[in-house]
């Protein structure tokens, strides 16, 4: 299988080589023959992508340990399940569903687009073939997932203990997933570029693939911190650790671009700025990869130091300079159609929204590579903790949030002071009954109050627009409200998908507020048969236990839940062979309904006389946190879904002398 990999992988770079000059020569030259080479030639590539990745997986079900790959990430004991997780748990095979990825990614943009976008296409298959060029040359010449051993050993190492949990079935392939899909709105903006075709062209299909981006980098997002709420024992799920960060990055840029792109298809405005979030976007999530494989900063997700590091760095560079180069070229034709008329209007909210999106990008930015570039000028290595994150963008997300709820409200051009103040009337006086609630409940954290607010305000005005927009439609059309409502979000799915996408943000952000300000933690030592408690949690420690599994032996401690209600708990770590330096962790999490919150035991520790250490947390409102994220994700697929007349499908080659470019 070794052979037929590496052999695999030879071809897929050969061909991807073929398709960048039969693209570039296509587009120059108008050939039709030769743009339908390239078209071919992406879906061959695919082809070939999907036989090296079948392969590789076949080797790891096989338990074929001649491949170093598989011998570094597999074992006999391992569950045949987290066989799947292998296939990304290590670096070549990472880089190798990337590829995998891109290919079918380009290849179906190239097959759903090749007649409908033919001024574009030819450029758009030169930029996705010259990324798929990067990546096999790094597959074939420094990480070869194929690579073979001196030896076939007996069994293998097996994949990292934290990995082999149900949450890294969906939470590395949807973030590199994500990562990936950047590819291919920037290939059109790329080729917007190049032909000077730089109207409204290009507008749409790349907001198909921005949305199509966001909603899996999001999706990969939230995964990630179910993983590590449910893994890494340290009672949160988001840390700002260097790889959450790096893959956050695109998705704030993403999400700025799809904002701002409303304007230039609105008003013609914002034209530079659309290329340059597009641009960051993509050469964010190279740079993204960069610090995971490069291993230059530390995290729990990244990987050991190795020899990519300096080619990611090197195609980084070329891919911000060529765009750079583009952008600086079409400069003189890139002016916008339209001036800004109000600070009251909607394109100057859209703005403000991006400025807010790019400031907290930044500020994540620079926290990140602040370590490096402190020890590249003083020689040592400061860390930015979560508290600077939590200082800078904790503003910043506020304003943003509050913007969430002026923004519906204004109209395009210019909005009156008046009507403005009246529309927010009404939802700020239900963000004061909501805080007074609170204040009435025992809330006296101000911070927090705030935050409630501005939810409270926010949602006040999103109802507000479905209410409106339901009482026409009911007064119009003699409809129930429940037919109304579907009718109007199926009627504008960009603008009512949008709004359940602020809903889904604003019930994130009360399980957000509701972990970081109210959380309680404590860690007890205790012997069996003692009781200990923490809020209205009491507990009782019976004893420690010890029990094997293939290839694992595990420690837990047997505790009792005895108020408010009684439950059985069994917090324990998990030791693997070969990883017995770093244990696995069950933790055990109850949520309480009545309350919304988590109560969340780990097991620190342990010692000979049958005593344990456990960390106790409670998490007021976590469970909004995941509530939220799935509406949010709801709200985007409603948003992204394609109008009926908008569906792409599947035509014939362009004739010669239809194909355009140049300006």
């Amino acid at each position: 299988m070794s052979e037929f990999g590496r052999l695999v992988l030879i071809f897929a770079l050969g061909l991807a080589i073929y398709n960048l000059i039969a693209a570039a020569g296509g587009g120059r030259r108008l050939s039709a023959p030769l743009l339908a080479s390239a078209r071919n030639g992406l879906l061959g590539v695919a082809v070939l992508m999907t036989g090296a990745l079948a392969t590789l997986l076949l080797a790891l079900l096989t338990h074929d340990f001649s491949i170093r790959y598989v011998a570094e990430n597999s074992s006999l004991e391992m569950p045949r399940i987290f066989i799947f997780t292998a296939l990304w748990g290590g670096q070549a095979g990472s880089l190798l569903f990337w590829a995998w990825m891109l290919s079918v990614l380009g290849a179906l943009a190239v097959w759903l687009h090749f007649q409908a976008e033919v001024r574009l296409i030819p450029w758009v298959m030169a930029v996705i073939s010259g990324v798929q060029v990067f990546f096999l040359l790094v597959l074939n010449f420094l990480t070869n997932p194929f690579e073979k051993l001196p030896v076939v050993l007996p069994n293998g190492r097996g994949l990292n203990p934290l990995l082999q949990d149900p949450g890294m079935l969906f939470h590395p392939p949807l973030l590199l997933s994500g990562y990936v899909s950047w590819s291919i709105p920037f290939a059109f903006a790329m080729a917007a570029l190049i032909t000077g075709r730089l109207d409204r062209e290009w507008l749409p299909v790349t907001r198909a693939w921005a949305m199509l981006a966001w909603l899996i980098q999001g999706a990969g997002l939230i995964v990630g911190g179910w993983w590590a709420y449910h893994v890494l024992g340290w009672g949160g799920y988001w840390g700002w650790d260097p790889v959450e960060n790096v893959a956050l990055l695109p998705w704030l840029v993403g999400t700025a671009f799809i904002h701002s792109l409303m304007v230039q298809e609105r008003r013609g405005m914002l034209k530079l700025w659309n290329f340059g979030l597009i641009i960051a976007a993509f050469n964010l999530s190279i740079f993204g990869t960069f610090i995971v494989r490069s291993g230059v900063l530390t995290s729990v997700h990244s990987f050991a130091q190795s020899s990519v590091g300096p080619a990611f760095f090197t195609f980084l560079g070329i891919s911000v300079v060529a765009s750079v180069a583009l952008v600086l070229y079409r400069l003189p034709v890139l002016r916008a159609q339209g001036d800004f008329e109000s600070l009251l209007s909607r394109e100057a909210a859209f703005l403000l929204n991006n400025l807010l999106l790019v400031g907290i990008a930044f500020a994540t930015l620079w926290g990140t590579v602040f370590p490096l570039l402190s020890e590249a000028v003083r020689g040592e290595k400061l860390t930015v903790g979560p508290p600077f994150y939590n200082q800078v963008n904790g503003p910043l997300l506020l304003a943003l949030v509050l913007l969430m709820g002026v923004g519906p409200l204004l109209g395009w051009r210019k909005t009156g002071l008046r009507v403005l103040l009246r529309d927010l009337l009404g939802p700020a006086l239900f963000g004061l009954v909501v805080i007074a609630g609170l204040y009435a409940a025992g809330i006296r954290l101000a911070e927090a109050l705030l935050g409630f607010w501005a939810v409270a305000f926010v949602a006040g005005t999103v109802f507000l627009e479905f209410y409106r927009a339901v009482r026409i439609r009911r007064r119009a059309m003699a409809e129930g409200v429940l037919t109304a409502l579907l009718r109007v979000i199926g009627r504008n799915r960009r603008r009512y998908g949008g709004y359940i996408v602020h809903l889904g943000i604003l019930i994130l952000a009360v399980g957000v507020i509701g972990s970081n300000f109210f959380k309680l933690e404590r860690e007890f030592t205790v012997r069996p048969g003692e009781t200990f408690s923490l809020g209205r949690y009491t507990l009782r420690f019976e004893q420690v236990g010890e029990w094997t599994d293939p290839g694992v032996r595990n420690v837990g401690a047997a505790i009792t839940l005895l108020e408010p209600f009684e439950r059985e708990l069994l917090p324990y770590r998990k030791f693997y062979r070969n990883w017995e330096q770093t244990p696995a962790s069950h933790i055990e999490i109850v949520t309480v309904v009545p309350w919304l919150e988590d109560l969340y035991v780990f097991l620190t520790g342990w010692s000979a006389d049958g005593s344990a250490t456990v960390h106790v947390f409670v998490n007021p409102l976590v469970p909004f946190v995941w509530l939220g994220a799935a509406v949010a994700l709801f709200g985007g697929v409603v948003a992204a879904w394609p109008a009926r007349q908008a569906r792409f499908a599947p035509a014939a080659v362009p004739a010669r002398g239809v194909v355009a470019g140049g300006d």
